[in-house]
């Protein structure tokens, strides 16, 4: 089944091409209306030459006629007066029917005899009949029906042809003016496009035409519910964190306390593992809490900043709550890494889980590589290989991979919450790409040049 997406049509284009239909079949169509006009006019203005012809030609003929001397039963041919094409043709004949004079194309035309006085059409031939002396000399004009075919199509080609000329220079216009019209609907287009990445600012409406100005309105509108929403979750956040972890280390600490006091015993034994469960609640919280606030929005800053020296905050905390220090080779560039608009306590959060996971799932010996370039942050460490299968579901909350350390299946969730919600990509490879085993974990993102 073809899953491509339907196919988008620009409404700039669409109004341009439709604009552009519409002036060619309106020019087109007037042109038809035309040549109908043409046509009857044409065929008017022919019909009076033949019959003014006609006219001119009897009285002439008739003196002609007159003045002969003995050569009546001859048929006289008008000698042609310089190289030119007769289109109007004319003959002149008795009552019975015997031709007395004729223009020099007469003998082309053939036309017909026995036409009564007036207009008549054949099948190729327009002719016009007047009669004078009683009936006896009769003059018959004609002229080709495809001369006039020919006129009203050279009339109507050139009403045509500046079509050719006006088709692309109307596209041109319309489209320069549709561009023109629709340019702050565009610049609305691509504002509304900006905010997709945490920036929650009103789009400005000014300029829109009536028809676009509720929507501006209405997005507007969204926006500032969705700000106060995102708002009130951070908020809810900040203070679940606050309200959980203070009753939990008073708890952990009061167990911790009961440690100490109690003599060694099965009791003491029962208060120890309440201190384990604490911890691991402790932590699981701090993780829901991470999951919660990577899912919740606010995980872009309002201006860039390097990444190398959160990364060296994170990599110190850690070192000093779990002496992991030292199993990490930590590469940084020295001037602070690339700027990015990734919120720094985001960051934080993202590096410090994988670096988290690379630690408790890795082989205890082996070092942990965490890199800082230039678009990526890459965390590795070697161990059991993850099947592919299973690689492509890590990324779910409470899933796990091949290992028997202890642990929520909630990092590699809390990374992929951040990745997605800042339009970062993280990419999973197990084994390390030209090793045989351990797990490897890349975070692409857009560095924003310097100043």
């Amino acid at each position: 089944m073809d899953a491509r997406p339907p196919r988008r049509w620009s409404l700039r284009r669409r109004l341009a091409l439709w604009l552009a239909v519409g002036v060619t079949a309106l020019w087109l169509a007037a042109v038809a209306v035309a040549g109908l006009v043409l046509r009857h006019a044409i065929d008017e203005l022919f019909d009076s030459a033949l019959q003014e012809v006609a006219q001119r030609v009897l009285p002439l003929a008739y003196a002609e006629l007159l003045s002969r001397d003995g050569g009546a039963g001859t048929t006289q041919h008008m000698a042609r007066i310089g190289p030119h094409r007769e289109y109007i043709t004319y003959v002149v004949r008795d009552a019975e029917g015997r031709e007395l004079l004729q223009s020099s194309d007469a003998d082309l035309m053939k036309i017909p005899r026995g036409l009564a006085p007036g207009f008549h059409t054949t099948e190729r031939l327009r002719t016009y009949t007047e009669a004078a002396v009683q009936g006896t000399v009769l003059v018959t004009t004609a002229e080709e029906l495809a001369h006039r075919g020919a006129a009203l199509r050279h009339a109507v080609a050139a009403l045509i042809w500046p079509l050719v000329a006006l088709v692309p220079i109307a596209l041109l216009g319309v489209w320069l003016s549709v561009r023109l019209s629709l340019k702050p609907v565009v610049a609305f287009r691509r504002a509304i496009e900006a905010r997709g990445r945490g920036n929650l600012a009103p789009v400005a409406g000014e300029g829109l035409p009536d028809e676009m100005a509720p929507v501006a309105e209405s997005v507007n509108a969204l926006i500032e519910r969705l700000r106060g929403t995102l708002e009130a979750e951070r908020g809810f956040t900040a203070n679940s964190a606050h309200e959980l972890r203070t009753p939990i280390a008073a708890a952990l600490a009061q167990a911790q306390r009961l440690v100490a006091e109690l003599p060694e015993g099965a009791a003491v034994e029962r208060a120890r593992s309440v201190v384990t469960a604490l911890r691991r609640l402790a932590r699981l919280s701090e993780k829901l809490l991470q999951l919660a606030k990577a899912e919740g929005g606010g995980l872009l800053a309002e201006s860039p900043a390097p990444l190398g020296p959160v990364l060296r905050h994170v990599i110190e905390e850690i070192d000093r709550q779990s002496d992991g220090g030292d199993a990490l080779i930590v590469s940084i560039p020295p001037d602070g890494g690339p700027l990015s608009d990734l919120d720094p306590d985001a960051f934080a959060i993202l590096a410090r889980n994988l670096i988290e996971n690379a630690l408790k799932h890795g082989t205890p010996d082996a070092p942990v590589r965490v890199q800082l370039g230039e678009g990526l942050f890459e965390v590795s460490n070697h161990g059991a290989v993850v099947p592919a299968d299973r690689l492509e579901r890590l990324t779910r909350p409470f899933e796990r991979g091949p290992t028997r350390s202890e642990g929520s299946g909630l990092g590699l969730a809390i990374a992929a919450a951040i990745c997605r919600g800042a339009g970062l990509s993280l990419q999973l490879a197990s084994p390390i790409p030209d090793e045989a085993d351990g797990f490897r974990a890349t975070v692409r993102f857009t560095a924003s040049p310097r100043a």
